[in-house]
Formats: structure tokens, sequence, C-alpha cells
């Protein structure tokens, strides 16, 4: 915990985690930073542009930062960069002037971001891969246990609860596939001066040896270098990343909301997680509110706000270069990578232990059953010479009133309404409809179909281990 007298982001300490954080703490930049310029250093001694001497007295001093050096330092040159090159050569006083030699600012910070963003990508990789493990469990043991499904947030037609789980983990597939083309588009701005045009380093080295230092240094620091940059890195990149994130945080949003729906009494299918010793209400002491599905639906609304950033820094960094996207990104970059982190392990947390109420389902099961019959009784009747659109005006009639009987609170009358039906009995047995009204079995390939999702998930995953 930091100093709370003072303002704090909760992304400081409440969401997100440690571990994503330290990626994008000021003492981890300023180490990134640090290794980028002693390989540079490196590198450019192969060429005798650095001695011995002078190598060995940076890498000496590599882990020593003072970060509060470095802002007192920033107070006067309003450079942090340059701020941070001062401090490193006030330790290496051997090797301090060759800090930076043939580098642009970006060439280090766009660098030093894109090794971030790998990171925090693979974290979210292996998050949202133990997601898709917890959904896909959850798939397999409903497969094929009935419920109803609603449309329109109104009784419909029987599906499963399996397949209304394998819809959420659909979307989470495609979402790791996304991750897996957005890792392929992760290309850094390299070391290419001020313009993109490596001129600096042609004029240190030649244009051979410029590319070379190039390759050797990107190799080192494992990133693919981008081939054309102008003074930063591709911002269609964090774009690209910025939509990836976008994508996970609408999917679990989806989900969220509607456990949110079925966690409420109209329906009551459903619960989040509840501890022991969890308060919903600090006034109403019975109260067992959403408190997870909500907080990840704030969360990823916020994530969705952030987006907007990456696409206007893409459109609006002018010609060879402008500035105004630097003071957002030191922002919005973590603040989406940690509110994305946190809802994958909330989300993870909701499903892997989410209350299944079979009796409540069975129950709204029986309760507009009835209803889902009359599609079965339609397509019946139709088959056996009724016109469909006569028999569309029957069911209607009588579905009509059985609801109006339900808003009495009386038992649903609709089965007995069906059998009685004159018309229906000219082409149905009672028998028949009697079979029909059993929609258990109305649930048509949604088991068969969820299962084949769960092997193309297993399959994937497995594929990119």
């Amino acid at each position: 915990m930091s100093d709370f007298k003072t303002y704090q982001s909760p992304f400081s300490w409440r969401y997100g985690s440690e571990e994503m954080r330290h990626i994008w703490s000021e003492e981890h930049k300023n180490v990134l930073r640090r290794k980028i310029w002693v390989a540079l250093a490196s590198v450019q001694s192969e060429y005798g542009l650095v001695s011995k001497e002078e190598l060995a007295d940076l890498q000496k001093h590599q882990a020593d930062i003072d970060i509060a050096r470095i802002s007192e330092i920033e107070k006067q040159t309003h450079h942090d960069l340059f701020s941070a090159v001062k401090e490193f050569a006030e330790k290496a006083t051997v090797g301090g002037g060759k800090i930076h030699l043939g580098a642009t600012s970006m060439d280090i910070v766009d660098n030093v971001d894109t090794l971030r963003i790998k990171a925090s990508l693979s974290i979210i990789e292996t998050k949202l891969t133990e997601i898709l493990i917890a959904f896909t469990k959850q798939v397999e043991a409903y497969a094929d246990f009935p419920c109803i499904g609603y449309t329109h947030l109104q009784p419909a037609e029987p599906t499963t609860l399996g397949y209304r789980f394998a819809l959420y983990t659909q979307d989470l597939l495609s979402d790791f596939t996304l991750l897996q083309f957005v890792k392929t588009q992760l290309t850094a701005k390299g070391f290419k001066g001020a313009v993109g045009t490596q001129a600096s380093y042609v004029e240190l080295l030649g244009h051979e040896k410029a590319t070379e230092l190039e390759e050797k240094l990107m190799k080192e620091l494992d990133l693919a270098p981008s081939l054309i940059a102008n003074q930063v890195g591709q911002r269609k990149v964090d774009f690209l990343v910025a939509q990836l994130l976008v994508s996970i945080s609408q999917s679990l949003y989806k989900f969220a909301f509607d456990v949110r729906i079925m966690q409420s009494s109209g329906f009551g299918e459903w619960q989040e997680p509840f501890s022991k010793n969890q308060v919903g209400s600090s006034a109403m002491p019975f109260k067992r509110n959403p408190r997870k599905s909500e907080q990840i639906c704030s969360l990823a609304r916020y994530v969705e706000s952030l987006s907007s950033n990456a696409w206007e820094n893409a459109s609006l960094s002018l010609l060879e270069r402008t500035l105004d996207d630097s003071a957002n990104r030191r922002s919005y970059i973590p603040e989406m990578f940690l509110a994305l982190e946190d809802i994958l392990v909330s989300s993870t947390h909701v499903i892997s232990g989410l209350v299944i109420n079979k009796k409540q389902i069975e129950k709204n099961l029986a309760t507009y059953a009835p209803f889902a019959a009359t599609e079965g009784i339609m397509m019946q009747t139709t088959k056996n010479g009724a016109s469909r659109q006569d028999m569309h005006d029957i069911l209607r009639d009588l579905s009509m009133t059985a609801w109006n009987a339900m808003q009495e609170g009386k038992p649903n009358p609709l089965p007995q309404l069906l059998e009685d039906n004159e018309e229906i009995k000219k082409y149905l047995a009672k028998d028949v409809v009697k079979k029909l009204l059993d929609v258990r079995e109305h649930i048509g390939t949604a088991p068969k179909r969820a299962t084949l999702l769960v092997a193309q998930v297993k399959k994937v995953l497995a594929d990119e281990k």
C-alpha cells in the first residue's frame, strides 16, 4: 500500500494484480530503459563506438537507479527521458557520455512500452485461458440440462443451460483467436531515430551496419521491429491491442449482465458466489446483490471508454509525429490492462462458483413450457393439413387467454385449452398434443453442438501450448 494521504488511482491498489502493476510501475519502466541503453551500448561496442571501459561502467551502474533524482532533474529539463539519461550519466561517469548514442527518445520509450504490452498480453492470455477452461466445465456439466430460453427477456422456447454457457464460451474463443492475431502484429519501433529513417545510425555506422545494429538489438529484446516507422512506433498497434481488450471486456460484460438478470427475483435461476461473511447492503441485511457481476460490468464499460484514446492517437498523430498521445498513453494503456485483468479474475470466480438453482429452473420450465409447445403444435397441425396462419391465430388467442389467467395468479390453463380446442382436435389426437406439451425434448441439436464447442476449445488451447 502507498501513501493514502494523497490521491491514488484505484488501480494502484484495488483492481488488478501486483504483477500487472509492477509491469507498469515507474521502477520497472526505468529498469527497462536501462536495459535498452546498455544493450545499445553493448552492440555499439562491437563496432568500436563504445569502449570496453565505457561499456563496463554502464553495466556496473545499470541497476543503480534513483527515480527521485530523475524527477528532480525533470523539474528543470521538462523532459522525462533526458532526465533519466542525465541521472544514469551521473552514476556512470566513465561511460555516461555514450548513453543514448544515435537514439531519439522514442527509440527507448516505445520499445519499453512494447515490452510492457507484450508482458501484459501474456498475463491476459493466461487469465483468458483459465476462464475458457472454467466455462467449458460448465458447458460439459449442463450440456443437456433443459431450461426455458428467454428472448426480449420473455419466456421463449427451451434451450439447455450448457448451450447458453456455450454462447459465452464461443465469444471468448473468438477473443482468444483475436489475441493470437494481435500478438503477430505486435511490432515495436526498433531503432530508427528522429523520424524513422535511421539517419543518425547510418551516420555512425553506414547503411548495412545500421540495419544490422537494429536486428541485433531487437533479437536481444525479443521484439519484432516494424519495417516502417516515423518518430514513434505504429499507433495502429496500440489500436489493435485496445480493440482486443475491448472485445474481451464486451464478452464478459454480456455474461455478467446475464448473471445479474438470472439472479433477479423474477428469474431466480442463478446466483453468483456469496461468501459467509459477505454483506449485501449496509441498510438491508437480507440483500444478496450480484456485486461481482455489477463490478465486472462497471469495469468493462470503463475499458471501452478508454479505447477511444487508441483510435484518436492513431488518427491524430500528424505527419511524422505529434506529442498529444504521450500523456494519455501513460494512463489509458495500463488502466485498460489492469481493469481487464480484474474483470477476467472476477469472471472466472463467478462462473466457477455460480450457484445453479435447478429447482427454480425446472419450475420456470414447467410454467412456461406450454407456451413453447405451441410452435410444435403449429408445425404438426400444418403438416396434417391445417392453415399455418389460421392455426397461428388460434394458438395466439389461447396463449393470451392463458397469460391473462396467470396474471391473476391462476395456474397456467394453456395445456387444457390446447387439448380441448376443437380446431386443433381436427388435426391432432389428444395424446399427440400431450406429448408435444412435454418440451424437455424440444431442444434440437443444442447438447451436441455445445459438446462440439468444448472439443474446439480444448483443441485450440492445446495447439497454443
